[in-house]
């Protein structure tokens, strides 16, 4: 188990660090489905007691599990696009909403972590892995691949997509994109990307903060 590999090496903050950022994230990016659902009008997701900063609730046992194992979970926030009061375009915003948080939770870390790592070194690393990670996830979540969010966008306001997605078969081309995009290493370079671009976030803040921390 990955967890396992990384306690013998010793990398415990990792492993905290990792956890911590995953759940955190998830959550946050759920809730930012739910409250965007909201607005468009959906009880659903209030009714069915999903407005909640249970992690529990939004990834479920088997995406836990699925974190302690492999270091991957997911999360999931019950909407009815039939009650979007701006039908597909509400659909598509309301898919939009879980990257977005993603995007504001990597701005913001990444403008306090050099002021953390001023006062605590591990503290800067901590958050300097959650800018990477939200980053990273919200990139990931817009992969043009239902059951994606970026997926749900194409379908929602392309109609030839929704057409080809929702046609015998549409599943099966989310799958084989899936695996293809596993198999040529997209996602390394993905995540290669993603913690290139928050190390660069980090020391622009770093240079901006510079005047006050000295």
């Amino acid at each position: 188990m990955w967890m396992h590999e990384l306690a013998q090496s010793g990398e415990y903050s990792v492993i905290v660090g990792w956890l911590f950022w995953i759940i955190a994230s998830i959550t946050l990016h759920e809730l930012a489905h739910g409250w965007a659902a909201l607005w468009q009008g959906d009880p659903t997701p209030r009714a069915l007691g999903h407005m909640t900063a249970s992690p529990m609730v939004h990834m479920g046992p088997m995406s836990l599990i699925a974190l302690a194992l492999v270091g991957i979970a997911w999360g999931a926030m019950p909407v009815n696009p039939q009650n979007f009061r701006m039908g597909r375009v509400g659909d598509a915003l309301v898919a939009l909403a879980g990257p977005a948080m993603n995007f504001l939770l990597a701005f913001v870390t990444a403008l306090l972590t050099p002021l953390a790592y001023h006062f605590s070194e591990e503290i800067g690393r901590l958050l300097q892995l959650g800018v990477g990670l939200n980053i990273l996830l919200g990139l990931f979540n817009l992969l043009p691949i239902p059951p994606f969010d970026g997926g749900r966008i194409l379908v929602s306001l392309v109609r030839e997509v929704r057409q080809l997605f929702h046609s015998p078969g549409g599943q099966n081309i989310s799958l084989i994109a899936f695996m293809l995009l596993f198999l040529s290493g997209a996602f390394g370079y993905l995540q290669s990307f993603s913690f290139g671009v928050a190390w660069l976030l980090v020391d622009v803040f770093g240079v901006l903060w510079s005047p006050i921390l000295g």
